[in-house]
């Protein structure tokens, strides 16, 4: 008995101490709602309308933008096909586009 009052006594200084850390941390607790308060504020002020005017900068220069296929240079580095490949006709990648990716012939369409 005589050694749990002392332990006893320890604990409950411990939590006491601990209750005081948790006191002045709750003060200094408005700090931290003021903080959070201030980068929602930065949040609707300045990240959403940049990011609107970001959409809107590429949305414009899209509208601009001609959707003409490129002239197409038979380059002797490019295209190589030294075997099918194991789909479709053999000749067209995986993730052929006929309006972007060109046939070692051309452009389908403008093929010689």
């Amino acid at each position: 008995m005589a050694t749990v009052v002392p332990l006893t006594r320890t604990l409950l200084r411990s939590s006491l101490t601990h209750t005081g850390r948790q006191l002045s941390a709750a003060a200094a607790g408005s700090h931290g709602e003021q903080a959070a308060r201030t980068w929602k504020i930065l949040s609707f002020v300045v990240a959403l309308p940049g990011v609107a005017v970001c959409m809107l900068n590429m949305y414009l220069k899209e509208q601009q933008h001609s959707h003409e296929q490129p002239e197409f240079i038979p380059y002797s580095h490019l295209r190589i096909r030294s075997k099918r490949f194991p789909w479709g006709d053999g000749n067209k990648s995986l993730f052929h586009n006929a309006h972007v990716n060109a046939l070692p012939g051309g452009y389908e369409g403008h093929e010689e």
